[in-house]
């Protein structure tokens, strides 16, 4: 006979068909608190949890959350815990396919007190505000010296331009000399220009959710800088808050790219779950637009979160997704943020699927695509020439590789970037088992030299 269970709120002992931890009337006492109550670490551990969780679908997590308690928890109370009416916890957890907002997932998760490490994604930082319960305090973002002081005026569309002609200016800089000669720069207009802006409190007509879309795209670019000198976590940090301020006015595009960005961190760094959960919650986001290229761009970037998991069956077929979107959309118009995802883009994308999922001669054909691209994107093309000799490496064909190495270094000479650092230092590893070859010393020499490998590496010892 099995150990008589106990109600963990008065002792009682509880029914043999009581499957929950409290009894009914600590049941209804617990429904009836204004907010979900920690939970111990077994009320977790059913059959139904497990599947819930690994179903990867908040819905079914939701309902067994309900239907753990006795009586079960109604959908309107555990809506009153969300932020949710009852009928969207009928929709979310009645729907076929699992939500990937992210945002909403987290925010569901912390209402429930539901332990991080049974999640499949994580926690993105200790608490997820609005910026109205934000505003009127010091946005901490880049230092922690003294506040920043309101501004006494009203702002207008002359204020967003600015901004954004700022921008603009300092994404070509990127663009060319990469992250490490304007990242100091961009953040300090960030915090001495644009974030007292963003706390005035005055707008003209329509003027807010331009500012705050201009703000976002500066946090975007201060993002993108902060990785590319390595700096992951101002990096994490500037991407978050470019997406609160994006979802602060229901700019679902912008958002949509800011988590695409993110999903593009998290390949690079070869988290591959995390890239996948968040491109999709980029396309979730990107399918309320009607931009078919920035559908496409996030449907690559799951592709490319799937080719790490090497799945080639799913990575392929988003692949195909992401080419159908993109045709689609030939010849429409994007926003100015978005200029820079062509063609050649696609194929980089599409380039780094197929290597990473061991299909090298297909890569290799969109690698040569990737570098037909415009000009002014110096750093993304040392990217794209390391890439082609990545995979001209993987097929063994090393004085082609040695040759497009060569190439892809010699672009590094003004480029401030660590992530051209590791371009770099992948091709090297691609060819170390043939560093002992006389068309390889010239390389190896050359990458010795600025520091891309090491003083033994390359040399026959």
């Amino acid at each position: 006979m099995g150990a008589k269970r106990q109600c963990r709120g008065c002792g009682a002992r509880l029914a043999a068909d009581n499957r929950a931890w409290l009894c009914a009337a600590c049941g209804r006492r617990d429904a009836q608190a204004s907010c979900a109550p920690v939970k111990p670490v077994d009320f977790w551990a059913t059959d139904e949890f497990r599947e819930a969780f690994a179903s990867r679908h908040f819905g079914r997590i939701m309902r067994a959350y309900r239907f753990a308690h006795t009586p079960a928890l109604t959908q309107a109370r555990l809506g009153r815990w969300l932020g949710l009416s009852q009928g969207h916890v009928s929709h979310v957890e009645a729907g076929r396919t699992p939500p990937s907002d992210l945002v909403k997932l987290e925010r569901w998760a912390r209402a429930l007190r539901v332990p991080e490490a049974l999640l499949w994604f994580r926690f993105q930082e200790a608490s997820v505000e609005s910026l109205q319960e934000r505003r009127g305090r010091s946005f901490g973002w880049f230092t922690a010296g003294a506040p920043v002081p309101a501004v006494e005026r009203v702002v207008g569309t002359p204020d967003v331009e600015t901004l954004r002609a700022m921008t603009r200016t300092f994404r070509q800089l990127d663009n060319r000399f990469g992250g490490g000669h304007a990242r100091a720069t961009v953040s300090q207009y960030l915090v001495g220009e644009a974030v007292p802006l963003l706390r005035a409190g005055r707008f003209r007509d329509g003027v807010r959710r331009e500012l705050f879309g201009a703000v976002a795209e500066m946090n975007q670019l201060a993002g993108w800088m902060a990785y590319d000198v390595g700096d992951v976590d101002a990096g994490r940090k500037h991407l978050r808050q470019a997406l609160r301020l994006c979802k602060d006015v229901g700019d679902d595009a912008l958002a949509a790219e800011m988590l695409a960005g993110m999903s593009h961190h998290a390949a690079f760094f070869r988290s591959p779950l995390v890239a996948v959960d968040l491109a999709r919650g980029a396309r979730d986001s990107a399918s309320r637009t009607g931009l078919g290229v920035l559908q496409a761009e996030a449907a690559v970037m799951e592709a490319h979160g799937l080719a790490l998991q090497r799945d080639s069956r799913k990575a392929v077929a988003v692949l195909r997704e992401a080419e159908a979107l993109f045709s689609a959309a030939e010849g429409s118009s994007v926003p100015e943020w978005l200029g820079y995802f062509d063609a050649a883009y696609l194929a980089a994308k599409f380039a780094h699927c197929f290597r990473d999922l061991g299909r090298s001669d297909e890569a290799e054909g969109f690698a040569r695509r990737s570098l037909e691209m415009s000009e002014g994107y110096e750093r993304g093309r040392l990217f794209n020439t390391a890439l082609l000799a990545s995979i001209l490496a993987d097929q063994r064909r090393v004085e082609e590789a040695c040759e497009v190495g060569l190439a892809a270094l010699r672009m590094a000479v003004n480029l401030n970037s660590v992530r051209t650092v590791t371009y770099l230092a992948d091709v090297a590893a691609r060819l170390a088992p043939f560093a002992g070859e006389p068309v390889a010393g010239e390389l190896f020499a050359e990458m010795r030299a600025m520091g891309i490998v090491g003083s033994a590496e390359g040399q026959d010892v």
